[in-house]
């Protein structure tokens, strides 16, 4: 899959270039600890959503981008299943100025690999047996914004008497 998005760099009159190399499941797992016995309960679960993103640059301009989701649904105190999902892609990313690049790859890529994600989880919990599991969408926009606001409020508060 090759997917080219172009913008320019009013900075630099330069073009900005964020290209799709590869996009692959680096791992995925799947445990239903309680089988058979949660197969035999009325299934009402609570579920629970964890996300991070690792980014590795493995070249110039090359940046290896790994979303991790982790979903847990529980029955009262029983755990229904786990899914874990490592959905990841090698990203081109060049010409953009750094708060951009930041920005490119800690928000557009993993909104890029989400929806992959969420078909590998709402596959591997339908072969384990339970209804489909439909991720709802991420603002992965907002969640950079949040953790740049995090940081910035951290170097304050740290450079506080």
């Amino acid at each position: 899959m090759n997917d080219t998005n172009t913008a320019t760099n009013a900075e630099s009159d330069t073009e900005s270039h964020l290209s799709i190399l590869r996009i692959y499941l680096k791992d995925a797992s799947f445990e239903v600890p309680n089988a058979p016995k949660i197969f035999t309960e009325e299934w009402n679960p609570e579920t629970n959503l964890e996300l991070n993103t690792v980014i590795t640059q493995i070249d110039k301009d090359i940046y290896d981008v790994v979303l991790n989701i982790t979903v847990t649904t529980k029955q009262g105190e029983t755990t229904g299943f786990l899914v874990e999902v490592q959905q990841a892609g090698i990203f081109s990313v060049t010409g953009f100025t750094e708060e951009r690049r930041l920005y490119m790859l800690g928000a557009y890529c993993p909104n890029t690999l989400f929806p992959f994600a969420r078909e590998a989880i709402s596959d591997l919990v339908t072969k384990g047996g339970f209804p489909q599991l439909l991720l709802s969408p991420i603002n992965f926009r907002a969640l950079y914004q949040q953790n740049i606001d995090q940081i910035k409020a951290q170097i304050e508060n740290s450079k506080a008497p």
